[in-house]
């Protein structure tokens, strides 16, 4: 049954505010999310993958508390981007973020301190739920050898991929299958802000030695979004003396993040020896089979009613990109089909799904782009969407709108709403720039912890692209083609966007030994 909006909605939306309180409800709820309750179903739409993921990870379980205490009943939360509330947000609140991420260690202390710990993390994912396929089967093998105790377990493992691939379910499967089959393991899983907050309290109330005793005794240390310690030098220090002194006692050490481990920027070479000195895997987009697969799933807990097969296809066809989206897209079509009264055939996904589909995707190679660029420069998507010039963030803003007129069809005008509603023409200058740089195989500098590093911009551009499994191209013979062109940047040309899934991508489960 569809619960009406100015009943339901609006009372969650109060009473979120009351718990958070008015700066975090502020900073991450106002503008930029729509709540949208049917049928035992919560679903949280975002403007972008980095602000989705950032409240998945620290209000999913305010949110799902809420929605028991207005409703009187359990919804099944879920949480998808939608590119139209895009047009909401506002710099300020953009710029807003940025601050709250950069300072959210010492406010987690102050809290911590006032109001003490929170209850343990709850763990969600369980191997039995996961759909396992080409895209993901060597990293759940891989995790797996801790769980059986094999002698061939291997440590650290480091897993990568894009968002809402299945990273974080696949450390909760480990965790929760630890606690049931191995009672007695000491383990502990947390992601890389969680063990910044923890450090920074340590620090503040002179408790760092209990800290250290408490992560480094441990038999399995599962880290996820470890790249949340890229650009915090002391923290890295730590977590490396940690990671130093699990290793020594020949225990375990699983790590997730968005990118391979030297496409982290500001993070110290010795944490990157010790992450690709064992087992790198990548996680790819599912292929087809797997997306059906996940949405046949997915659709006997989201529904009573059936869904034809034809309408799994059709989704699956649409949306490549991530589990979260296919999640999502199969959730609208089950609140639309509740909400109408009609059965769900696949007349009723086309009308009620076709712009949903073809929006998100378009989106989604935009937030990928985004979370790469962010990530290697040691950034979140946050710095590059404010108003901030600094010379790294300035550099990475650029890389990313380059990359993104050239492997999307977005125009200039998407792209600088989507990178914090940014005037047309910053993306237009910001292409060419880059261009012109490439042609003349610039050298530009950056941040890291060492200070500011030299590189070719054509090598920072090459890496990116083969992390995201895009094709290359020759800059100085395409100058050469273009130099008596002097605006072909505003007719970029529009390459054939390539499946960074399947066994013909260049990336499909590459791994790294030591």
């Amino acid at each position: 049954m569809y619960a009406p909006r100015i009943d339901i909605v609006s009372q969650m939306e109060l009473k979120i505010a009351e718990k958070l309180g008015p700066q975090r409800y502020k900073v991450w709820f106002k503008n930029s999310t729509r709540f949208t309750v049917a049928d035992g179903h919560l679903k949280v739409s975002t403007p972008n993958a980095f602000i989705c993921g950032w409240i998945e990870r620290h209000f999913a379980d305010v949110i799902a508390e809420v929605a028991r205490e207005v409703t009187g009943t359990e919804h099944q939360v879920s949480f998808a981007v939608d590119s139209r509330l895009l047009h909401a947000l506002r710099k300020r609140q953009l710029d807003s973020q940025a601050e709250f991420i950069a300072k959210n260690p010492e406010r987690v202390a102050r809290r911590h301190r006032r109001e003490g710990a929170p209850p343990p993390r709850k763990l969600r994912g369980r191997f039995d739920e996961l759909v396992v396929g080409p895209a993901n089967q060597l990293a759940v093998s891989v995790v797996r050898t801790i769980v059986d105790r094999s002698a061939n377990a291997y440590s650290p493992i480091f897993i990568h991929g894009g968002s809402g691939l299945g990273k974080t379910h696949l450390l909760s499967a480990l965790g929760n299958t630890l606690r049931e089959k191995h009672p007695s393991c000491r383990w502990a899983y947390l992601t890389g802000d969680e063990f910044t907050n923890e450090f920074v309290l340590g620090i503040r109330t002179n408790q760092v030695e209990a800290f250290r005793q408490r992560y480094r005794q441990v038999d399995v240390l599962i880290i996820d979004d470890v790249h949340f310690l890229a650009n915090k030098k002391a923290t890295q220090e730590e977590f490396l003396h940690t990671f130093n002194a699990i290793e020594a006692q020949r225990k375990h050490v699983v790590l997730a993040s968005d990118s391979q481990p030297r496409l982290i920027g500001q993070f110290s070479e010795q944490l990157v020896n010790r992450f690709i000195a064992g087992m790198v895997v990548r996680i790819d987009p599912p292929d087809f089979d797997m997306r059906c697969e996940i949405l046949r799933r997915r659709a006997s807990v989201a529904t009573r009613k059936p869904v034809p097969e034809d309408v799994i296809a059709y989704i699956a066809e649409n949306l490549t990109a991530n589990v979260r989206e296919l999640e999502g897209a199969l959730l609208k079509l089950v609140m639309f089909s509740s909400i109408s009264h009609q059965p769900m055939t696949l007349s009723l996904a086309r009308h009620a799904l076709a712009d949903h589909l073809q929006r998100t995707q378009r989106v989604l190679g935009l937030d990928q782009i985004d979370q790469t660029v962010a990530t290697y420069f040691g950034l979140t998507p946050a710095d590059l969407h404010t108003s901030r010039k600094t010379r790294t963030i300035a550099l990475a803003r650029g890389i990313a709108m380059y990359l993104a007129r050239k492997h999307t069809d977005m125009s200039f005008p998407e792209i600088g709403r989507f990178m914090g509603n940014k005037n047309h023409s910053t993306v237009i200058l910001a292409n060419r720039r880059i261009e012109k740089q490439l042609q003349d195989d610039a050298i530009v500098r950056r941040q890291t912890p060492a200070g500011f590093q030299e590189e070719h911009l054509r090598a920072i551009v090459e890496k990116l692209e083969e992390q995201l499994g895009k094709p290359t191209r020759d800059f100085r013979r395409e100058a050469e083609g273009t130099i008596n062109r002097p605006d072909h940047s505003l007719h970029l040309a529009r390459p054939k966007v390539m499946s960074s899934g399947g066994t013909g991508s260049p990336l499909t489960q590459r791994v790294a030994t030591g």
